[in-house]
């Protein structure tokens, strides 16, 4: 009983992760489940917390309506449900409202809705008259489908954490990112992190101020969704090396851009880290061909639909984030110490 006891307490980095030693995750059973948008994801954030995925069946009937099915027993257990809304959106939500709802009929103690991306954040207020608020809607479909619970990554509007009348956690990608910038940039007093536009200054300077180094500012004008223009960049760039930093590309029109306009105020370099790679309509080619020298993404999204259009293109994995962020939730412990 002591020894049980003892490993209640220990962390997955101390060595407590595994089959064998359940115990370690609490005083409540947990499980992981995985749908369709990205397995690989799943299945390495089960890696790092030495954790089996539990078996679920998300299958499709002839008519293309959703049909899910939990193959092991989940009663009065803390389940977390690993689903990204990404490509095809409605499907990918379809399966995450279903899942939730098939785990609080099969009387699951807490069901986590873990949510890498989460399609339509990107409508968080009104843009003009008799316009949706699609972010709030998806997150009131989410709270009434029965879950307790929200984890997600990098939000594209920090409130939409309020659209949620349950706990949720944001998580950020700042330390992946930094920790991939330090060992792709030895001289990081070279550096200059830049923001895609002002909305995005609050990431830009936090990484900033992580990696100590300067912060430079691209205006732009977008004249409709999709479509943008560099009007001048704020700061000094000459001889800099570059960063472009922002939480969702999609068109790649705006990175392109802010890339062509940097070098032309003289940049040494300009790659872009980016957190959820949408990369849509042609969005690869894009970037292949424009003057960026790498586009860096996470495994939010599955990138290997687009790794093999795009030779710029890399990824790296929140995995170990997520990860360590669903172990802390099932113990009860501080999500926002991941970042201090």
């Amino acid at each position: 009983v002591i020894k049980q006891q003892q490993n209640l307490s220990r962390s997955p980095d101390s060595g407590a992760r595994g089959a064998a030693n359940r115990i370690a995750w609490g005083p409540h059973p947990m499980k992981l489940i995985a749908a369709n948008s990205n397995p690989t994801l799943a299945k390495a954030i089960a890696d790092h917390l030495d954790t089996p995925l539990a078996k679920a069946s998300f299958k499709r009937f002839k008519d293309n309506e959703v049909f899910v099915e939990i193959q092991e027993n989940v009663r009065g257990e803390d389940v977390f449900l690993i689903q990204s809304t990404s490509f095809p959106a409605n499907d990918h939500l379809m399966e995450l409202l279903i899942g939730i709802d098939a785990l609080r009929r099969a009387s699951a103690r807490r069901i986590t809705a873990v949510i890498p991306y989460y399609g339509y954040g990107r409508q968080d207020r009104k843009v003009g008259g008799r316009t949706p608020i699609s972010a709030k809607l998806v997150a009131n479909l989410i709270v009434t489908a029965g879950a307790n619970r929200v984890l997600t990554l990098e939000l594209h509007a920090g409130q939409i954490q309020g659209f949620f009348d349950i706990p949720t956690d944001n998580l950020f990608s700042t330390p992946v990112l930094e920790r991939d910038i330090r060992e792709q940039y030895k001289d990081v007093a070279k550096l200059m992190i830049v923001s895609p536009d002002v909305g995005g200054v609050v990431r830009a300077r936090a990484l900033a101020n992580r990696l100590g180094a300067d912060l430079a500012i691209v205006d732009k004008r977008r004249e409709r969704a999709g479509v943008s223009e560099v009007m001048h960049i704020i700061g000094d760039v000459e001889g800099r090396d570059c960063i472009l930093i922002d939480d969702i590309v999609d068109s790649a029109g705006t990175l392109c851009n802010a890339a062509a306009a940097l070098l032309k105020e003289k940049a040494g370099s300009v790659s872009a880290y980016v957190t959820h790679g949408v990369l849509s309509n042609g969005a690869a080619k894009r970037v292949d061909e424009s003057m960026l020298k790498e586009l860096v993404i996470t495994n939010s999204i599955d990138p290997d639909t687009v790794k093999a259009k795009c030779k710029k293109l890399r990824a790296v994995s929140v995995a170990p984030l997520i990860g360590d962020a669903i172990w802390r939730i099932a113990n009860e412990q501080s999500v926002s110490s991941l970042f201090e």
